[in-house]
């Protein structure tokens, strides 16, 4: 089994190096697991030192490119276009992988044909590495762990770094079209597990896949109130006439911007 892991970047070469070397770690020691593993990193020209940091990677399970893009949906729909493996997924430019995430992740695909796709446990981290917001994850582990796609039109708890697909199931999904909303600028993830998920339940795995880095270089970074504003409005297109859940969503929001902005207050 091989799997593709897509990066989106631009002028992240302070985390990329990082972010690299917890993808191509994945199969070293005793925990490598049987897959073949390709890392396409693509970059939209950055001005930072990201390309030399790439032209120095003298790693032959790396592919790159540098050029200008529409923004972060164009440039992980470009690197999905080039992904050669059974099994994909995208690893944004500052966040990691733990060690044997991908050994687990090709174990579950490998086992379990009917699988299409496949949502594991996330940390958020700080610039510096630190585990912080520890309640934040424990909400979203659990709400993961009593998924319905109901509760997720309510809300997205599913963290982007752990989630996987086969590859074959999101041609199925796209058609001739690109795979992600290049429409959106917070919440094309969200829009993909929605439309995943009309299709068929994610498998879980009860694991820590993934560290979400939380910075404020990030875009995720000042936790505004338009990204979650972007997901309601993601939600609402799959809502129908379902009033009880555009409701909970709307809750929801004011309940997440809230939440953040008093965590910002007391230092969390």
């Amino acid at each position: 089994m091989k799997l593709s892991i897509v990066t989106p970047s631009f002028n992240q070469c302070a985390y990329l190096r990082q972010t690299m070397a917890s993808v191509l770690s994945q199969q070293q020691g005793g925990a490598g697991g049987e897959f073949d593993l390709e890392h396409l990193v693509i970059d939209g020209g950055s001005t930072d030192g990201t390309i030399d940091l790439l032209r120095s990677t003298a790693e032959p399970r790396v592919r790159w490119v540098s050029e200008t893009d529409r923004g972060q949906a164009h440039a992980i729909n470009k690197g999905l276009s080039l992904a050669n493996g059974e099994v994909v997924a995208w690893l944004n430019s500052d966040d990691l992988y733990v060690d044997g995430a991908l050994a687990a992740v090709a174990a579950v695909f490998a086992s379990r044909p009917e699988a299409r796709w496949l949502v594991g446990r996330c940390e958020i981290i700080d610039g510096g590495g630190r585990t912080i917001r520890r309640a934040v994850t424990r909400y979203k582990d659990s709400s993961l762990r009593r998924y319905s796609r109901r509760a997720l039109l309510r809300e997205n708890f599913i963290s982007q770094p752990a989630v996987f697909w086969r590859r074959a199931f999101a041609d199925q999904l796209a058609g001739s079209r690109p795979l992600l909303d290049e429409s959106l600028h917070f919440a094309m993830d969200y829009d993909l597990w929605l439309r995943m998920g009309e299709l068929s339940e994610p498998v879980l795995l009860d694991r820590v896949l993934a560290r979400f880095r939380l910075h404020p270089a990030s875009k995720s970074g000042g936790v505004n109130r338009e990204q979650f504003d972007e997901q309601y409005r993601v939600a609402d297109r799959y809502l129908g006439d379902d009033r009880v859940s555009r409701l909970a969503h709307r809750f929801n929001v004011a309940k997440i911007v809230w939440s953040y902005r008093v965590m910002r207050l007391i230092g969390l």
